[in-house]
């Protein structure tokens, strides 16, 4: 599992999200309308194809480690992206951006219990998802506010950075990458050829990540659920930490907030509503979800929510002191699902 985590966040960050970048570029879609659409489809790849691909497996018997991966990657973003971007550098907040993906995520958040409460999904409740979706990109396209500074440029310049750096760590990612080249080429240049390659790898790594999740839950005799919303969810989030702490650093705390909010919209509404809506329109019926660990992580996100709005009143800022009392409240509720399991 780690070394799936570990050549996802590489392919992913260098290849996926960039080709996406000049994707975007080429369309000339608007910098805001990017980052919620393909920019979080990058850094959400992972979590996207594990909840695809936990349905078809074994006959979808493992379909909580899809959704499970999301609700806690959703936990994971809230309180460790935005809270180690904040130790990395207190963060002044662009307040009317970081409120109109708020409110997007509390809604999101409804329709997730509203759906997660029965155990059942049907489909009229994943195109209800696909629909909210929709409504937070024609928002996105009339909402009156400066784009935010493309990150790409940011974060490529680090990865370069790093790959100078000695020692055996970068030597191994700088190794994956000339072999990940060979086949995609310069992202940059040949992005459509990128992109494809990146989505194969992407998509065998995350198969890989279900079934070795599972076998290793049978191990420890725990249900495979656990496993998704903690380790899962934390592995797949790699990128997203990355980038948000890159950009902090760069004084744009607002970016990493918002790279956080949006990454869990997706997450949710995509993420989940569209396997579930491939499964329903190839398979007929309604799914079957298990709640008993799902449903209180799932009214946990809720929380999460109000404990970053809450520190998000004081002064338009998140202070080096919150961000890490959000971390501890993560470290908190890892502790709790396995203890309580």
């Amino acid at each position: 599992m780690a070394v799936c985590v570990y050549l996802l966040a590489i392919i992913t960050d260098e290849y996926f999200i960039v080709s996406l970048d000049q994707i975007s570029r080429r369309f000339k879609i608007p910098g805001d309308v990017a980052g919620a659409s393909l920019m979080a489809m990058g850094s959400s790849a992972p979590e996207l194809f594990i909840a695809l691909l936990a349905l078809l497996v074994a006959g979808g018997a493992h379909g909580d480690v899809g959704i499970g991966t999301i609700v806690g990657s959703a936990i994971f973003n809230i309180l460790v992206i935005t809270g180690v971007s904040a130790i990395a550098r207190s963060m002044d907040i662009t307040w009317r951006v970081i409120v109109r993906d708020l409110v997007m995520y509390t809604l999101s958040l409804a329709l997730l219990i509203y759906t997660v409460v029965d155990g059942q999904v049907t489909l009229w409740e994943t195109l209800f998802f696909l629909a909210l979706y929709a409504v937070y990109i024609v928002i996105l396209f009339n909402w009156d506010s400066n784009d935010f500074e493309d990150p790409v440029d940011t974060i490529s310049h680090e990865i370069d950075v790093q790959r100078e750096r000695p020692g055996l760590y970068f030597r191994a990612t700088a190794m994956v990458s000339r072999i990940m080249g060979l086949l995609t080429g310069d992202p940059e240049r040949y992005y459509w050829r990128a992109f494809v390659v990146s989505i194969l790898f992407i998509a065998l790594l995350s198969y890989f990540l279900v079934e070795y999740a599972v076998l290793f839950a049978e191990t420890l005799h725990v249900p495979p659920v656990i496993v998704a919303l903690t380790v899962l969810a934390a592995g797949t989030s790699v990128p997203d930490l990355f980038a948000s702490v890159v950009v902090a650093r760069k004084g744009r705390g607002d970016m990493a907030v918002a790279n956080a909010i949006g990454s869990n919209v997706f997450d949710i509404l995509i993420g989940l509503g569209l396997p579930w809506l491939l499964v329903l329109i190839f398979q007929g019926g309604a799914i079957t979800i298990g709640t008993a660990d799902l449903l209180t992580s799932t009214f946990l996100l809720v929380g999460t929510v109000a404990l970053l709005f809450a520190f998000l009143t004081t002064g338009h800022k998140l202070t080096r002191r919150e961000g890490a009392i959000l971390v501890l409240v993560y470290a908190i509720y890892v502790l709790w699902v396995w203890l309580a399991r």
